[in-house]
């Protein structure tokens, strides 16, 4: 699947909790059926709180950095 295909949910700019909070509200709602879900943060605590919920519903969590203080963390249905 090609980058382009990949919904993303970008939370730049969001602090704790509102990170973890938006991918649960996108992957219990208008992203439910995605297989993968792209998420981009700038928080760094987001790392250690999104990935645990999203294993909880069934996700893969791959973690990239994208630059200085930027991540991308691609969730894929198992």
């Amino acid at each position: 699947m090609a980058d382009e295909q990949i919904p993303v949910l970008d939370v730049r700019g969001e602090i704790c909790p509102y990170p973890m909070l938006k991918t649960n509200e996108a992957l219990e709602g208008d992203h439910k059926d995605v297989v993968t879900l792209d998420v981009l943060t700038d928080h760094p605590p987001a790392l250690s709180t999104v990935p645990p919920q999203a294993m909880k519903r069934g996700y893969e969590v791959e973690i990239d950095e994208l630059g200085a203080g930027e991540w991308r963390m691609r969730l894929t249905k198992i």
